[in-house]
C-alpha cells in the first residue's frame, strides 16, 4: 500500500503545472490559433500600462520601463538564444505600450514572439 501511495505522489509531483504569469488581462479576439510553448518567457501588459515579466519558469515580476524589458530579455537570450517569448496584452491597453514592448524585445534580439489572444471558434483553416 505504501508503494502505491509513493507512486501516486511521484506522479502528481511530475505532472503538476505551475502558472508563472497570473496577470489578469482581457485578451483581444482573433480567429487564428497557434500553440504556444509552455516554457516560453512571458511579457504581460495591463490596461494601465503596467509591465510584468517572467522567464517561463518562475513567477512574474513587475518592471518599471521598457528598458527593463530589454535587459530582462537580453539576459535570457544570452543563455538561451532560441527562447520564445509570449506578449500578453490587455485588449484595453494603449497600443503605445504594446509597441514599446515589441521594440524592447527586438532590441534584445528575440527571434520568436507570440502575441497572445482570445480565440473565437472557427471551422476550418481558411477562417470561415
Amino acid at each position: 500500500m505504501a508503494d502505491i501511495v509513493f507512486l501516486l505522489i511521484i506522479f502528481f509531483v511530475l505532472t503538476f503545472n505551475i502558472e508563472v504569469d497570473k496577470t489578469q488581462v482581457k485578451l483581444p479576439k482573433t480567429e487564428l490559433r497557434f500553440e504556444v510553448p509552455k516554457k516560453a518567457a512571458v511579457v504581460s501588459i495591463t490596461d494601465s500600462g503596467q509591465i510584468r515579466v517572467s522567464d517561463g519558469e518562475s513567477a512574474s515580476t513587475p518592471v518599471s520601463s521598457p528598458e527593463d524589458v530589454v535587459s530582462f530579455a537580453a539576459e535570457i537570450i544570452a543563455f538561451q538564444p532560441d527562447k520564445e517569448f509570449i506578449l500578453k496584452a490587455d485588449r484595453g491597453a494603449a497600443y503605445r505600450y504594446v509597441d514599446r514592448a515589441i521594440d524592447a524585445l527586438k532590441q534584445a534580439r528575440v527571434e520568436v514572439v507570440y502575441l497572445l489572444s482570445d480565440q473565437e471558434t472557427v471551422e476550418g483553416e481558411g477562417g470561415g
